[in-house]
């Protein structure tokens, strides 16, 4: 998944969702691909990808259908547009705008009541791995964020970004990225039962380029990846796609 962030205009949006669909459709590989623009091109992305394999998916949302919230999105408005997916609870939202694991849970049940796929964000800060709380910080993200998720509904995708790494071209190392992933499962099955964790997708995040992708994509606990800055350009968004095809890196 490509989080374009902050970043594009609408002529660069179509002409980027473009690229990547002119190389997606052609290769076609067994994956899931999807692209999350700011709010504002949304529906452009969603016409530019229309019949493609690519998903649309959105940077936010807001917990409450509708009602008095002057600048909020609310779910049902992402799937009108055609979103697919959600990205909930992104380390820059807890940071720069406060927001809490009881906001993450709530916008986590929105999704779900309206069958967008959430892409749950994890991940410690630096200081949290030095003080060795790493893991603890990252169980007690997911148990937060997915407390109110029922029986029979869809397991949301967790991405494991830990703070330190995104956008600072300092990535975790694979091994570390994979332990992580073990540890996230784990906690699915601590609150969800044996074996939820294993139907969970797990991807990583953070300073993901062409350079480093090969040793994400070569673990096997590593379903895909999360990727902001390298998927703002078709050249270096399009070799993370190939890197987990089989076929790629993937063992």
């Amino acid at each position: 998944m490509g989080n374009w962030k902050l970043h594009t205009t609408r002529s660069c949006a179509e002409s980027l969702a473009g690229a990547v669909v002119d190389v997606v459709t052609r290769e076609n590989p067994p994956l899931e691909i999807a692209l999350a623009p700011p709010f504002t091109f949304l529906a452009i992305v969603a016409r530019v990808i229309e019949g493609s394999p690519v998903g649309l998916a959105a940077q936010d949302v807001f917990w409450e259908d509708e009602g008095a919230y002057t600048g909020e999105i609310s779910a049902p408005m992402l799937a009108d547009v055609g979103c697919k997916y959600c990205i909930v609870g992104h380390s820059e939202r807890r940071r720069h705008f406060g927001e809490t694991d009881h906001q993450v849970a709530r916008k986590v049940s929105a999704c779900l009541r309206h069958q967008l796929i959430p892409i749950v964000c994890v991940g410690e800060s630096l200081a949290e791995r030095e003080k060795g709380r790493a893991e603890d910080v990252v169980r007690r993200q997911v148990k937060a964020a997915l407390v109110a998720v029922e029986e029979g509904q869809v397991v949301p995708v967790i991405a494991y970004e830990p703070v330190w790494a995104i956008g600072t071209g300092r990535a975790a190392s694979p091994e570390d990225a994979a332990r992580m992933s073990r540890v996230i499962r784990e906690a699915v099955d601590e609150l969800l039962g044996s074996n939820a964790g294993q139907r969970v997708r797990v991807l990583y995040g953070g300073s993901v380029n062409p350079g480093n992708v090969r040793g994400f994509a070569a673990e096997p606990d590593i379903d895909g990846a999360l990727v902001g800055g390298a998927s703002l350009r078709p050249d270096t968004f399009i070799p993370l796609v190939r890197a987990f095809a089989p076929g790629g890196s993937r063992r």
